[in-house]
């Protein structure tokens, strides 16, 4: 039977059984399968891989595979310049938003937290996010790998940690959005984008008389109205984006070293 060597790089290899992990795999075949089912067959989500080359030369994913093949499968480069090569998919969007699963409920009100646009019901069918994310130009996060193998899921990002803490670490770290942190902008429950108001031009029966005798700043979500003021559990929050914004700061001035398709 055909059979053709894949080499996986670098966090790739999180997808694969630990005997395949940094080792050539073989991968037997019939007829003449694309590269892309043929990845996915190792687990790997077609929206985690940026560069596939066969033998050395940068295919697409509807290149038809040979007996004898060398197939080498790399991540999406941060840090590398790989222009002369073929990407699998257009350049990354101009503006990051995302859409979450259903079970990625808590992640979403932290990057809500941080200002990133996070789109999230914890109703959705995988059909509704197949479609919304590509439809609305958002990175699909879930921790389902057969979700990002659906064709319709051009960019999608599979989330390895459990904790929403490290959740939101990584999603940062991974997308490189350390300078694009606007903390306190979004609304925490719905997504919408919130707004300074007088206190003046408030009903008077929206906020307690204690806070509209003593508050300076108050913020309205322009989609749902809620209103929100500065008070302890702001104050906690600004801590947690000072704790991330350290943490972030720390692990660029450490800096990755080595060779990332290693």
């Amino acid at each position: 039977m055909p059979q053709a060597q894949f080499r996986f790089y670098a966090e790739l290899n999180d997808f694969l059984g630990r005997g395949r992990r940094q080792l050539d795999c073989a991968y037997r075949f019939r007829g003449t399968p694309a590269v892309k089912d043929a990845v996915e067959a190792f687990g790997v989500p077609h929206t985690e891989v940026d560069v596939i080359l066969v033998n050395g030369v940068s295919v697409p994913f509807n290149h038809r595979l040979r007996d004898g093949d060398q197939v080498s499968v790399y991540p999406v480069f941060e840090s590398l310049d790989i222009t002369p090569v073929i990407r699998l998919r257009p350049r990354p969007l101009r503006t990051t938003r995302f859409a979450l699963d259903v079970h990625l409920g808590r992640l979403a009100r932290l990057l809500r937290l941080f200002g990133f646009d996070a789109s999230y019901r914890n109703d959705w069918s995988d059909e509704e996010l197949a479609d919304l994310a590509p439809r609305e130009r958002r990175i699909l996060l879930t921790r389902d790998r057969a979700l990002l193998m659906r064709r319709a899921i051009t960019h999608g990002y599979y989330v390895r940690a459990v904790q929403p803490d490290e959740q939101l670490l990584e999603v940062l770290h991974r997308f490189d959005l350390g300078r694009d942190i606007h903390p306190l902008t979004r609304c925490l429950a719905c997504n919408g984008p919130l707004e300074g108001v007088p206190v003046e031009g408030l009903d008077p029966d929206i906020l307690p008389a204690d806070v509209r005798a003593r508050a300076q700043r108050i913020m309205r979500c322009s989609e749902c109205h809620r209103v929100f003021w500065e008070g302890s559990h702001v104050r906690r929050l600004r801590a947690l984006v000072a704790e991330v914004e350290s943490h972030l700061q720390a692990a660029g001035a450490a800096g990755t070293g080595g060779d990332p398709r290693a």
